[in-house]
């Protein structure tokens, strides 16, 4: 076997020769490129909160291979998650409260002070977890965090998820409350927002109440969004293993991709929304990071929102893995995120 720093020499001399031997020298096509294994080092262009998080090496983790195992995996993971939002409530001051929306459970947040400016507009937060974590309340660490940092009320959905209630529940259960939330303030006054799993589910949100007829939101956060549910796009691959966050799309992403699909195709619109139809979007704000494994998804989708006309930004983090904005609210990166996020909802949402 050919050591990778020697075909790459090897590749370099050939391509020199063709180039010295036709007359119009192209580019060598190649499938893949082989890339010398090397230490990829903490940047040190991040605050120290950040350098911290970047520096972590997370174990890797089994995939279940039974219902009953998912299920078992999914409650630990909320465990822990339980925890942490209970210092979130005190850090952001905000009440958290169970309400039904649709026939479908939800949280709603408050902030303690919402300023007059804010009290006829509404955030609803569609929770992440690779379509399997964050049942409960375990599922809103992201929606106190935007209370606190917006101070707006948000309503945080708590959809059903495999393994007993596969695609379309989630779905379902997410476009039920959005027809009932336009009872509570009027469409212009109300955003969108969701990271992951959750971003790609705003995107699939916005494009099936266009299909249904239904009113837009005034705006959507998509951040990191899981819009592509197969294993397409660059950074899928460029960063896999750099991603301290998702690691690689195999062997779990795959798993709860499948688990989630049941049998549809893992690139049906419906499921993996990059595919769909973005005329006609609200402004969008997509947030991710230079090692996010989902880098690729967020800048596909903003480049289909920005050829259909639609007013995107695309904030890019450096750094930063899937969604490293949210484990270190006091970041000053973290801050930042969710301030740039609280900003474009407070340009572009009613009053």
């Amino acid at each position: 076997m050919m050591y990778p720093t020697v075909l790459s020499f090897i590749l370099f001399i050939a391509a020199s020769h063709l180039a010295n031997t036709v007359a119009v020298a192209q580019a060598p096509t190649e499938p893949s490129r082989v890339v010398a294994a090397r230490n990829i080092p903490v940047p040190d262009t991040v605050s120290a909160q950040m350098q911290t998080l970047i520096a972590q090496q997370p174990a890797g983790m089994s995939v279940p291979k039974t219902a009953e195992e998912w299920k078992a995996l999914v409650a630990a993971a909320a465990k822990i998650d339980l925890v942490r939002i209970a210092s979130l409530r005190k850090q952001f001051d905000v009440t958290v409260e169970s309400r039904v929306i649709g026939n479908v459970p939800c949280f709603v947040i408050t902030p303690k002070v919402i300023p007059a400016t804010n009290r006829n507009r509404l955030l609803v937060h569609v929770h992440g977890g690779a379509y399997v974590f964050g049942p409960g309340e375990s599922g809103t660490l992201e929606a106190i965090v935007m209370a606190g940092f917006s101070h707006m009320k948000v309503i945080s959905i708590d959809y059903r998820m495999p393994p007993d209630f596969p695609y379309p529940a989630a779905m379902d259960d997410a476009m039920a409350v959005w027809k009932e939330v336009g009872k509570l303030a009027h469409p212009a006054n109300i955003a969108i927002f969701g990271t992951s799993t959750g971003g790609g589910m705003t995107l699939a949100m916005v494009q099936r109440a266009k299909e249904e007829g239904l009113p837009l939101p005034a705006a959507i956060a998509p951040g990191t969004p899981w819009s592509d549910l197969t294993k397409t796009g660059d950074s899928y691959f460029t960063n896999e293993s750099v991603d301290n966050a998702l690691r690689a799309y195999e062997p779990l992403l795959s798993a709860a991709a499948t688990l989630y699909a049941n049998g549809h195709d893992l690139k049906d619109r419906r499921l993996s929304p990059v595919y769909g139809d973005f005329r006609g979007f609200p402004p969008t704000i997509l947030t991710t990071g230079t090692r996010d494994l989902f880098l690729s998804n967020t800048v596909r989708v903003h480049r289909k929102l920005r050829q259909a006309g639609v007013v995107a930004q695309l904030e890019v983090y450096e750094g930063q893995s899937h969604a490293q904005y949210m484990p270190d609210t006091t970041a000053p990166e973290s801050r930042e995120a969710f301030e740039e996020i609280a900003n474009f909802f407070d340009a572009h949402l009613g009053r």
